[in-house]
């Protein structure tokens, strides 16, 4: 009688092992499982388009990036390039800034042409810019070249010569005071990161010099006679 009360007790013990087990829980009626993970993994496909762009839907991106464009085209005229850049810094998928920029573009909003061509004509004027330097500018604001090469024509080399003598009075009439080796560095160098390239400066220089009646001014300074052109 002891053995088999003993025997029953080693029954009822393995039972409650099994049922209070992890591994012996009840399993799930079939399909449970694999629409549980069907939910996750949409769940997650839904939070990496939100961590891409930040957007619920493309509508949302659309409007952000039609903001985006109207507040940098009322602070400033902007390139098409120069509104993708502020596009990709708020995340709006590519496609959706591209497509408002197509629209843009159809009713006139954006147009480089035109930016490029207004950009040659204030830099020149108010700057006093040599058609090289504006180049640079224009490549720097994502103008292709087709187009910068366009807008640049309204420059020619008269132009260009002009500007540059009218910017050398200038500096000669500010800076008479000053040492010549000086002034002729400084002369050089404000007109050299305007683009001008030292040989026109030099020959601007050297005849300002003689209107004045200064020939024997040195129009070299001595560190720069043996400078590369492109300086």
């Amino acid at each position: 009688m002891t053995t088999r009360t003993s025997g029953r007790r080693d029954t009822a013990a393995a039972s409650g092992a099994q049922v209070g087990g992890g591994s012996t829980s009840r399993p799930r009626p079939s399909g449970v499982d694999e629409h549980a993970r069907a939910d996750e993994n949409a769940g997650a496909d839904a939070g990496d388009d939100l961590a891409d762009g930040g957007f619920a839907s493309d509508e949302e991106a659309e409007e952000a990036a039609r903001s985006i464009a109207l507040r940098q085209l009322a602070a400033a005229a902007r390139s098409r390039a120069q509104l993708e850049q502020a596009m990709a810094k708020k995340l709006v998928p590519e496609p959706i800034a591209r497509r408002v920029l197509d629209r843009f573009t159809e009713v006139g909003l954006v147009d480089d042409a035109e930016y490029a061509a207004m950009l040659v004509r204030t830099r020149h004027a108010e700057r006093g810019q040599s058609r090289r330097a504006i180049a640079v500018e224009l490549r720097r604001k994502g103008i292709d070249d087709e187009t910068a090469a366009a807008a640049l024509e309204q420059l020619d080399a008269q132009d260009e010569e002009s500007a540059a003598r009218t910017l050398v009075r200038r500096r000669l009439a500010a800076s008479r005071s000053l040492a010549p080796d000086v002034l002729r560095r400084r002369i050089y160098g404000a007109l050299g990161r305007k683009g001008y390239p030292p040989g026109l400066v030099a020959r601007i220089l050297r005849e300002e010099l003689a209107d004045a009646g200064e020939d024997g001014f040195d129009v070299v300074p001595s560190d720069e006679r043996d400078a590369p052109d492109g300086w």
